[in-house]
């Protein structure tokens, strides 16, 4: 495979292939696109709650748009569409129910196992919870994926002992995670794992202000305010530091004065395709900008592994951090009285979940509580528990545990 060698796609149980005419990346896309763990993504929180209205996003279709943004953007510079698209498709596997807020609850609850960080978990669950693969020993290889899908999946390379704001590897996933980056650059991300960030980055920040707009959270008039423009600028400086807020200030004129922004939104046909147009105006800006930059230092080949680092523009990370801030700024907020209670329900159920265990656990948790050496490893397991289950689920389980 042009870029990648044999060693890339090893996979951490040795496993003959089933049919000769896919390749090895092609196998990783269809065990995730098949998995349980993405599936549940369709009832869990990208910004609106799910079900809220039929128009926003869900973890899912943020995940399957990440995916086709990330294909094309890995494809043109040289790596494995497949791979990248695989990538994609499973940087959001581990989220809990509710999202980040999710996070922040399950975090502290699991504080005498370790802590909890999404990435880390969706580590986890491709290497062991997510049940296809077993190793001749009896242990779950999980999905079994390749050595390069599977780095290409890891935004944080380390455990939370090197970095305890964002990691990716929980200790007792250590072996495993030495086994993906054998022979990899200390710290260093893998260039697909790089498109798959950038990716993620472009198709959130695009499509939560489309879905902004469409709900009227946010309005075209809130963007024309220079106000109400310096007011997302010190978000974005505050959140994502891309400048200081008079550069971003700037920045964004330049960005509102392209002529792909509608003229309004107006609940017409036309201004819908208007809406549609922009979403594919800044994608393409932003994925063109990291591409021609990336380009420019490297040169036309084949870039894969660690060959390379994805290179964006100043100018475009400000742009995509103003687009961020314009949903953290007006949305947001807006949810913060029901952010609050998810936080409240995740660690009342886990508490309840944790009080009757094994019990209050689902069968396919229950062998591993019960193998469990110790207090520390039952509760990761009841943390695995709540991690698993959608905003529905959790509500739902809430009700019957602790209600």
């Amino acid at each position: 495979m042009n870029g990648y060698s044999p060693q890339d796609i090893e996979r951490w149980s040795d496993e003959p292939p089933k049919r000769r005419d896919r390749t090895a990346f092609e196998r990783d896309r269809a065990r995730v696109l098949h998995s349980a763990a993405l599936r549940r993504l369709s009832s869990k929180t990208q910004v609106g709650d799910p079900g809220q209205n039929d128009f926003q996003r869900t973890r899912l279709t943020h995940s399957l748009e990440c995916g086709q943004v990330g294909r094309e953007l890995g494809k043109s510079l040289g790596c494995d569409p497949d791979l990248v698209e695989t990538a994609c498709l499973a940087h959001d596997l581990g989220h809990p129910p509710f999202g980040h807020n999710g996070e922040t609850a399950l975090d502290l609850f699991a504080l005498e196992c370790g802590g909890f960080e999404g990435n880390a978990q969706s580590l986890r669950l491709l290497t062991r919870l997510e049940h296809k693969s077993f190793a001749a020993d009896g242990r779950s290889v999980g999905l079994n994926l390749t050595r390069a899908t599977l780095d290409a999946t890891m935004k944080y390379p380390w455990r939370k002992r090197d970095n305890p704001i964002k990691y990716g590897v929980y200790d007792d996933d250590l072996e495993v995670a030495l086994w993906v980056r054998r022979d990899a650059p200390v710290g260093r991300v893998c260039f697909e794992a790089q498109v798959m960030d950038w990716s993620d980055d472009v198709a959130y920040s695009v499509h939560d202000l489309e879905d902004s707009l469409v709900t009227g959270t946010v309005d075209l008039g809130m963007l024309a305010d220079p106000v109400l423009r310096r007011d997302v600028c010190e978000v974005a400086a505050k959140l994502y530091g891309p400048a200081e807020v008079a550069e971003l200030e700037e920045r964004f004129q330049v960005l509102l004065a392209e002529p792909f922004w509608p003229q309004a939104i107006d609940n017409t046909a036309s201004s819908y395709a208007a809406l549609k147009n922009l979403t594919s105006w800044l994608i393409g800006r932003f994925c063109l900008g990291a591409e021609d930059a990336t380009r420019e230092a490297y040169g036309p080949g084949p870039l894969t592994r660690y060959a390379a680092d994805l290179i964006v523009p100043v100018q475009v990370r400000q742009e995509v951090a103003l687009l961020k801030a314009i949903t953290a700024h007006y949305v947001w907020v807006s949810y913060e009285h029901s952010r609050a209670r998810q936080r409240e329900v995740i660690a009342e159920l886990a508490e309840a979940i944790s009080a009757g265990a094994p019990d209050t656990l689902d069968p396919m948790f229950r062998w591993a509580y019960a193998d469990a050496a110790d207090d520390s490893a039952r509760l990761r397991v009841v943390v695995d528990q709540v991690a698993s289950l959608t905003d529905t689920s959790a509500l739902a389980w809430h009700a019957r545990l602790v209600a």
